[in-house]
């Protein structure tokens, strides 16, 4: 059973592009067990209603921003912003500032059509 099905946003797209096979293959991985587990450790919400994708993987912590859209009455479907690797212990403002802004486009063009 999956929760929620995820879409990326050309951002999220581009960052998983610059990726290697390997590492690119983890976190379609951990995305598809967070559709089906809801399990903090690979999804979990951070603030303003923008949660993170989760990967640690070849000594790296891979993240991938993401928020709930619920336009379409549909409770189930996941935008990925972007992507980042993360240096830090906490993912910093920039990174949610960014996120926001790409949702607030993502739901504005939505409306437009």
């Amino acid at each position: 059973m999956r929760f929620f099905e995820t879409k990326f946003l050309e951002e999220a797209d581009e960052f998983i592009s610059t990726l290697d096979p390997k590492t690119i293959k983890k976190i379609l991985y951990n995305i598809d067990l967070a559709e089906q587990s809801n399990d903090p450790k690979l999804f979990k919400k951070l603030q303003n209603d923008i949660w993170e994708f989760r990967t640690k993987y070849a000594g790296l912590q891979i993240r991938l921003l993401a928020f709930w859209d619920k336009t379409d009455n549909k409770e189930t479907l996941v935008i990925a912003t972007h992507g980042f690797v993360k240096k830090v212990d906490k993912v910093s403002a920039n990174e949610i500032d960014r996120a926001l802004r790409l949702r607030d486009k993502y739901l504005n063009n939505k409306q437009k059509k």
